[in-house]
């Protein structure tokens, strides 16, 4: 696994430190000066957590009911903040304030843990990230599909058949990101990141205020403390699948982690990085929660046991129509940020390898000057351009032929939410405080551990029994949202 090994110019010069000139654009660790707020932090984990999928947890509530349901949603919140505080200090080592520098994930493994876990790193966050660029594709082609399908339901009625192919709004969606993914580092994101933001916080008050009006108009669903009954709405073999899967929904829904170390590498280092990042993620997973218990609930109140997957592509509601067709609009501007925010990761990690191995060759290195209208001068490099095209060609390709990579996906969620999010943040902690073994401290993270190690298999499981469910109605190059 000696392809994961990245290093970084910076960090290349041993024990050599710059000392940062406030006359001069650069920081400390020589490079071009950070400008990041914990603002623009904030919107990255918003654009990066609060993704289609918080449409989809009136279903996960109507899996395990109000009180399990309201529970894990709130439970998970403060595992993901506490954990990512963790992870937030250890962006520098040893000291969390005036230690070295670390720009990835990977680094960071390295700086305190080393070893096989370096490799085990890799392949969780670049294997994660890979599956939700393409997951990403697919639920994006579905949301403009819903916009078609909204206004030809509205003239022919609900019976209609309204079937329409996925492809051509995969390949358009190709397309933008092929010209996107030319934004050269994630310093260069804040305003994607934004855009994208404020379309995820348009499309959930949406769907509350759908589900709101639904509720107040008293046609509501049928709703339970335990959620779904078995022998009426589901078997009890499915009632067991079904509510892993929903808690693995809800654990997944809040995990940033994948990013969090790039995103906290765009800010400024006074106030101190990490300071910033726990404030970014306070803000970010407070406003997640926030909007994920009122999605996720109101929309069991509207909808009961029979809640749909996502009660807008789904189309749990059809009216009216023009604020479907605006809300399903939004989902997709936002993905086409989401997609570079996880994107990003996997481009820094291949160019800075390609540089670091063939740093003379001019198809790799050099950059050009352009001016683009409009945005005034622009540096292209030839390398760039063809690898993250290809990059991008290829994820498009693959969500098209595999219809149901989102049940895939809930796999990768489940074998990477446990390292990335809960184990080696919690380790790393361990070794940077030197918490005594055996101590209630130790313990007490040891068996956070365990628990969502747990949480993990049994969603694991979950996806696993939805996958063989997918395959059996599988057929290549037919990706047809019906």
């Amino acid at each position: 696994m000696k392809g994961f090994n990245t290093e970084h110019p910076a960090a290349e010069s041993g024990d050599v430190y710059y000392v940062s000139d406030p006359t001069k654009n650069v920081d400390d660790d020589g490079r071009e000066k950070r400008t990041g707020t914990w603002l623009t932090a904030s919107a990255h984990i918003i654009t990066a957590v609060i993704g289609s999928g918080v449409l989809s947890l009136a279903w996960a509530i109507a899996q395990l009911g109000w009180i399990a349901g309201t529970l894990i949603l709130v439970i998970f919140s403060f595992i993901t903040y506490f954990t990512s505080t963790m992870l937030a200090d250890c962006y520098r080592a040893p000291d969390p304030v005036t230690g070295k520098r670390n720009y990835t994930y990977m680094d960071v493994v390295r700086s305190y843990l080393g070893g096989r876990k370096v490799q085990l790193c890799g392949v969780a966050q670049y294997g994660n990230l890979i599956g939700i660029t393409v997951g990403y594709t697919i639920t994006a082609s579905i949301s403009l599909v819903a916009v078609g399908k909204a206004n030809c339901f509205h003239k022919k009625g609900h019976e209609a058949d309204c079937t329409i192919s996925n492809y051509p709004y995969m390949a358009v969606f190709g397309i933008i990101q092929i010209i996107l993914s030319q934004i050269p580092n994630f310093h260069k994101l804040s305003f994607l990141s934004l855009m994208a933001a404020v379309m995820s916080f348009t499309y959930a008050t949406i769907g509350i205020g759908l589900a709101i009006a639904t509720v107040a108009g008293g046609k509501v669903g049928k709703t339970n403390m335990t959620g779904t009954v078995v022998g009426v709405d589901v078997t009890a073999a499915q009632k067991i699948w079904r509510s892993f899967q929903a808690v693995g929904d809800i654990a997944f829904a809040y995990a940033y982690a994948t990013v969090l170390i790039e995103i906290q590498d765009t800010l400024k280092s006074s106030p101190a990085e990490n300071k910033s990042m726990k404030r970014a993620s306070l803000v970010g997973v407070s406003t997640t929660t926030f909007f994920y218990i009122l999605c996720g609930c109101l929309g069991y109140a509207a909808f009961g046991n029979k809640a749909p997957g996502d009660f807008l592509t789904d189309f749990g509601f059809y009216e009216p129509f023009w604020l479907i067709d605006f809300a399903n609009a939004c989902i997709a501007f936002h993905l086409i940020g989401a997609y570079q925010v996880f994107a990003q990761p996997i481009f820094q990690f291949v160019e800075k390898r390609c540089n670091r191995n063939w740093p003379d060759n001019k198809f790799i290195t050099s950059e050009y000057s352009v001016n683009v209208p409009f945005l005034g001068k622009f540096n292209i490099s030839l390398f760039r351009l063809v690898w993250r095209t290809a990059y991008v060609v290829i994820t498009t390709v693959v969500a098209m032929i595999f219809p149901f990579f989102n049940a895939i996906l809930g796999l990768i969620g489940a074998a990477s939410f446990w390292p990335l999010t809960v184990y080696f943040p919690v380790e790393m902690h361990i070794a940077q405080r030197k918490v005594k073994k055996y101590s209630p401290r130790w313990i007490g993270l040891k068996m956070l551990c365990w628990v969502c190690l747990i949480v993990s298999l049994l969603a694991a499981a979950g996806s696993i029994a939805g996958l063989i469910s997918s395959v059996k109605t599988y057929k290549p190059f037919r990706t047809i949202h019906e």
